[in-house]
């Protein structure tokens, strides 16, 4: 196979001199490399991003990897994602990092591609760049954080942060116990040790098969994590010599897989989002409609936080990733490659379950019910989710009339105000929270008002079209759409309005007459733009809305006859 660096190190002498004078400027030989597939080892981390930071060390593991089965390493550093800093949301830095990655291929001598993931939007937005240039890439997990303690307790960075905010906020966690959780609760590098959006998007890429088989749910303090980055370098080689791409790989049936897997692990609501993106990249529309029609008859077989009991480590010692594959099986299409090339089925048919509590089967779940349900009506035309798994019973059904936020910073001012106008049966609402109104941030999870919390409410019906952290949990109504900010009905809903939430039947209803509907829509008026330049302002007039994922309209294909890699014309620069 001709190796695409070929065209920089081994061509016309007037071209290839600058090129390989420059590598021996840093000490490549070109009798090292050339010839030799050349891997763009694509770096995550940086010193605000803990999810990330093992991969200061595992990229040594990765390279050492790539040159013993022949290839070069060239480790080079791409901007990250820390979702924990990232204000007011790590969104709209998905797409400037898949650009970031997307145009870095393009434009060096790659010959195959490894990312460096972890955080929430580093792996969906390496998955959208590498399925953009479509040459052959593999992904490598940083791992998640280790379990921590409090009180005698385990305690999980992310879900039990909600858990006890609320019972500080009520009162019965004092000031010095709230420092001491501070303290404990994310007591080592790595990702959130739940079902978070990370959890989630590693086993998403497993199953899609851009991450080894087995790979994604080790700890990131586990020795085999160290083995993976090795085992990662090895790979990438042998893909680049048998020009194994990602179109090969994320097919339609693959991101069927995923959604069925989304929806048996209880995964993250961001997930849906990214994999409409991801899939757009390659010319695959997903539907929203999908993700609720592929997993009505799939069970929750997962007992994770937020939407059961334990956490990652209890799932890896259990079986992880390749266990919960296998019991999918009769749901999945078997016959999609994994990233060694082989099929599911041949991938993880010794995959064994080791504690039945954590990952069930099908014929014997967790949980009769998962996904997402997809609520339609006229207050979200265009769709709004809601996750199955993480809703209170008494609450799919509910009418209740609407406490009105106008934006994040009105609910913050008035969410704990004694004199709010708002009991358990309220719908709370909260508007401007879009992509284009406010960046899509995971605002959606609306506190329970104190007043609330000291009477022992712990679930309310919110609803916005923000987004929510995937380590949360509630009868959260999210990704509204259209969004507020365009002139969706979610903009004109008023104090005291009366709303309809029935989610067996997927409905979404606002129960004020049609005609009113119309009259306040006529006389509604866009929020001005906040954004005179720069990066949010390109977010702002290109993204699209929560369901087609929220990516750039002009980074979006037709068909896959758009997706390749553009060979550059090797010249001076």
């Amino acid at each position: 196979m001709k190796l695409r660096s070929t065209e920089w190190f081994d061509g016309r002498t007037d071209h290839t001199f600058e090129h390989r004078s420059s590598m021996r400027a840093m000490g490549h030989m070109p009798k090292s490399f050339i010839g030799k597939p050349i891997i763009g080892i694509f770096n995550s981390w940086n010193d605000f991003s803990n999810c990330n930071l093992p991969h200061k060390q595992l990229v040594e593991y990765v390279k050492r990897g790539v040159l013993l089965a022949g290839g070069y390493p060239m480790e080079i550093h791409s901007i990250t994602t820390p979702s924990d800093f990232m204000k007011p949301s790590d969104l709209p830095y998905r797409n400037l990092m898949a650009m970031d990655v997307e145009e870095m291929i393009r434009s060096l001598p790659i010959d195959g591609v490894v990312l460096l993931s972890e955080c929430d939007k580093t792996t969906p937005a390496q998955l959208m760049a590498a399925a953009s240039c479509d040459l052959p890439a593999l992904q490598l997990a940083a791992g998640h954080r280790a379990t921590a303690h409090f009180r005698g307790d385990i305690v999980n960075y992310g879900t039990d942060f909600w858990r006890y905010l609320d019972e500080y906020k009520s009162g019965l966690l004092s000031d010095r116990e709230w420092s001491t959780l501070e303290e404990n609760i994310s007591c080592s590098l790595g990702g959130c040790p739940v079902m978070g959006t990370a959890s989630t998007m590693k086993g998403l890429s497993e199953i899609l098969g851009m991450m080894l088989p087995g790979t994604s749910s080790i700890p990131a303090n586990h020795s085999t994590r160290y083995a993976a980055a090795e085992t990662t370098g090895r790979r990438i080689v042998e893909m680049v010599d048998g020009g194994f791409c990602p179109s090969r790989i994320m097919t339609r049936e693959s991101f069927e897989n995923a959604i069925v897997f989304l929806a048996a692990v209880g995964g993250s609501s961001n997930a849906i989002i990214h994999l409409i993106a991801i899939a757009g990249r390659l010319g695959i529309q997903l539907k929203l409609d999908e993700f609720s029609n592929l997993t009505k008859q799939v069970p929750l077989i997962v007992n994770l936080q937020p939407s059961g009991a334990h956490n990652m480590d209890r799932f890896h010692v259990s079986g992880g990733t390749p266990a919960t594959i296998k019991q999918l099986f009769p749901l999945l299409h078997t016959n999609c490659l994994t990233a060694l090339g082989n099929t599911i089925q041949e991938a993880y048919e010794h995959a064994e379950v080791y504690d039945h509590d954590v990952i069930s089967s099908i014929a014997h779940p967790f949980k009769d019910r998962s996904g997402f349900i997809v609520l339609r009506g006229n207050l979200s035309p265009d769709g709004a989710i809601v996750k199955r798994s993480a809703i209170s019973p008494e609450l799919k059904k509910h009418i209740g009339k609407a406490v009105v936020f106008q934006d994040y910073t009105d609910m913050q001012n008035r969410i704990d105000d004694k004199e709010l106008d708002v009991d358990e049966n309220s719908v709370l609402v909260m508007k401007n929270c879009g992509p284009i109104g406010a960046a899509m941030p995971e605002w959606g999870l609306i506190p329970i008002p104190e007043k609330l919390l000291k009477k022992g409410v712990r679930d309310m019906v919110r609803i916005s079209d923000a987004r929510m952290s995937g380590t949360s949990y509630g009868t959260v109504v999210l990704h509204v759409a259209p969004e507020s900010a365009v002139g969706g009905p979610l903009a004109i809903v008023n104090d005291g309005d009366q709303i309809e939430l029935d989610v067996e039947n997927g409905s979404l209803n606002l129960l004020v007459d049609d005609s009113a509907i119309r009259k306040r829509l006529s006389s509604w008026n866009p929020p001005k733009s906040s954004h005179a330049r720069g990066f949010m302002r390109i977010f702002e007039e290109q993204v699209l809305q929560a369901d087609h994922g929220c990516d750039f309209k002009s980074l979006r294909p037709r068909d896959m006859s758009e997706v390749k890699l553009i060979e550059p014309i090797v010249g001076r620069g």
